[in-house]
Order: structure tokens, then C-alpha cells, then sequence
């Protein structure tokens, strides 16, 4: 701890209490805010693992639709059905001021509203499992976006490294 040289009056007695009374406050700041993130962060947590749970579940489903439509497809029809895709998908990516964190906030957004957009092939030479794994990765899109800002924010969390005084 360093060491004040001070006069012994009560002018400066008077200064130090109130540089005291300065410290205290913010030092409960700063503990106040450091709590504050650290419910952020929880929260966040919880957040990213129920939705990493439903996206990885609509990964597994969209992956068995679609090892049936290659198992009942030839390879050179399931890779010029899927090869030109009609819609373009572009990923805006903000910031967001959390406690004097910035998070990421992504916004997909997509040239294409038509339905048909979202299958790039005729139906005459695919599976319908081809269509249900399709379907359900764009159905997926938002959540996996979702789930990439949370991922990054709570890696952008986690480099804070905020812990309590008495965990060392």
C-alpha cells in the first residue's frame, strides 16, 4: 500500500475523509457493475446452451433427411440439384453496449421472400428427403446466426475474466 505524506491539520484530514468517501463509492461501483456482468454473463450462458441444444437437434434431423436423400440419390444429381442456390444470404453485423462491453448483434437478411426460393432444383429428379433437409436448414438459418452472437459474446465475456476478490 502506498504511502500519503501529509500535513497534520484538519483542512487535509478534511481532504482524505473526503477522498475516502470517494473511493468507497466507487469502489462499490465497480463491484455493482462486476456483478452485473457476471448475471449478464449467466444469463447468457443459459441462453446459449438451450439454444446450441435445438440447433444441434435440427442439425442431427436435417442430416438424416439428408443421408437418405444421398443414399437414394446419385451423387451427380444431388450436387447439380444443390449446386446454384436462388437466394443470397448477407449477415449485418452491429455492436451493442452492455455495461461498456460491446456485443455483436448479426441480422441475416435475404434477397429472396418467395417460398420457392428455398429449394435451388426441380422436384423431378430429387427425394422429398432432399426437401425436408433443406427445409429444416433454413428453418435453422436465424437460430445458427443467433446462436454465433451469443457464442462471441460469451467469449467477449469470458475475456474479462470477472471474479470475485476472495477466488483469487
Amino acid at each position: 500500500m502506498a504511502k500519503l505524506t501529509v500535513n497534520p491539520t484538519r483542512m487535509e484530514l478534511t481532504k482524505l475523509k473526503k477522498r475516502l468517501t470517494v473511493a468507497v463509492r466507487g469502489h462499490k461501483l465497480l463491484k455493482d457493475k462486476r456483478d452485473e456482468l457476471m448475471r449478464q454473463f449467466l444469463l447468457m450462458i443459459g441462453e446459449n446452451r438451450s439454444l446450441r441444444k435445438t440447433v444441434e437437434a435440427g442439425i442431427k434431423k436435417a442430416n438424416e433427411h439428408f443421408i437418405v436423400a444421398r443414399s437414394v440419390m446419385q451423387d451427380e444429381m444431388l450436387t447439380s440439384a444443390l449446386m446454384l442456390p436462388k437466394q443470397k444470404l448477407t449477415v449485418d453485423i452491429g455492436y451493442k453496449n452492455v455495461m461498456s462491453v460491446s456485443l455483436p448483434e448479426m441480422k441475416a437478411q435475404i434477397n429472396s421472400n418467395a417460398a420457392s426460393d428455398n429449394y435451388p432444383y426441380g422436384y423431378a429428379y430429387t427425394t422429398s428427403d432432399l426437401d425436408e433437409a433443406v427445409l429444416t436448414f433454413d428453418l435453422l438459418r436465424d437460430k445458427l446466426i443467433l446462436l454465433a452472437e451469443k457464442e462471441k459474446s460469451c467469449q467477449l465475456f469470458d475475456l474479462l475474466k470477472l471474479k470475485r476478490p476472495d477466488e483469487g
